[in-house]
């Protein structure tokens, strides 16, 4: 039942991709999935089996041919200039002070939670740890899930949609784009799984943030910067990527309260709106001396996922190895962050 399940909402996630497509809009095999099959968890929960949760292992196969798609984009040009790379990366320190102060008076004085529940809702970055601290803290876990998540979710809608307004035209996948370079032989496919499965483990030994994207994005680099295996995906298999992290993320709804989730909404999306007009200030300052466009280093300080924001970059096309490193550092920076903070919420014995 749960693969006939499985089975079902993948493909509605296909169609909806395929429809939103055809709309123009912008990440359309990502954001499709993720708001059809989001209404389905939300607004139909008695049609899943009960205790239903899309497969773990699924997406995760998938964020690694994600991983595997931004490492060959990694080219030596990216590192030379060092100076300019640091000084985005200490921006950067400043970017999450400023946004997890903010979102603690937003979740605090505007949404009533208690200190523990604002202080890690309001983490821009570090998902996981933010969630097993916060529970370990004695927050609410429902809301602080709910606020994570949401912030996710926010971002990458609202970023390629701003964008196109901003730009004034189609973007990404909506302008034509796609992430493949050409025809990929069926006969490269055995190698690049195993690039993924190489990279998957690399990154599990050496616990990288976001392993499963990560490892396979170095092994990727590795294999593109040494000229041994130059990775190339099938147009087919990176929309199904996308379908499945959007089919994912959509389920991510079930067994929330629509009172519940109508109110995170409403937090997220002020708490969203502030990061983001925080993000466009930065990427202003820093366009003239690192070199980069406004576009690409607005997504690179934009508050999303890993994952996600990765894949806006390589939809819009905007150095998505620039904008992946600048997110790993966000995390890290993030979760350092929280790790030093734990000690003020700890409970009494």
């Amino acid at each position: 039942m749960a693969v006939a399940t499985t089975l079902i909402l993948t493909l509605l996630g296909a169609l909806a991709g395929f429809l939103a497509d055809l709309l123009g809009m912008p990440l359309p095999y990502m954001l499709g999935p993720l708001l059809c099959v989001g209404a389905v968890a939300l607004g139909l929960p008695h049609i899943l089996p009960t205790g239903y949760s899309y497969p773990a292992r699924l997406r995760l196969i998938f964020i690694a041919v994600i991983g595997l798609i931004i490492g060959a984009q990694v080219t030596p040009e990216l590192f030379n200039d060092a100076p300019r790379l640091a000084l985005s990366f200490g921006a950067l320190i400043v970017f999450v002070v400023i946004c997890q102060a903010y979102n603690y008076w937003i979740f605090r004085k505007l949404g009533g939670y208690d200190k523990p529940t604002a202080f890690y809702a309001g983490s821009p970055g570090g998902l996981f740890e933010s969630l097993a601290m916060g529970e370990e803290a004695g927050g609410d876990v429902a809301r602080l899930t709910l606020q994570q998540f949401l912030r996710i979710v926010i971002v990458v809608t609202l970023l390629p949609i701003g964008l196109s307004l901003y730009l004034g035209a189609p973007v990404g996948s909506a302008a034509g784009m796609t992430f493949s370079t050409g025809d990929v032989p069926w006969t490269d496919l055995p190698l690049i799984a195993l690039a993924g499965l190489v990279g998957a483990w690399i990154g599990h030994l050496l616990h990288l943030p976001a392993k499963q994207l990560t490892g396979p994005m170095l092994m990727a680099a590795l294999l593109t910067l040494s000229g041994v295996f130059e990775i190339d995906m099938p147009d087919w298999l990176i929309k199904l990527a996308q379908i499945i992290v959007g089919t994912a993320l959509g389920m991510r709804f079930t067994g929330l309260s629509r009172q519940l989730v109508v109110r995170g909404v409403g937090l997220a999306s002020v708490s969203v709106g502030g990061m983001l007009i925080v993000s466009a200030a930065f990427a202003f300052c820093l366009q003239p001396v690192t070199g980069q466009s406004f576009d690409v280093l607005l997504i690179s300080f934009a508050p999303g996922g890993v994952t996600e924001m990765s894949l806006v970059a390589l939809s819009l096309q905007a150095n998505p190895a620039f904008v992946t490193l600048h997110h790993i550092m966000r995390i890290l920076i993030t979760v350092v962050g929280l790790v030093i903070s734990a000690r003020a919420f700890k409970r009494p014995l």
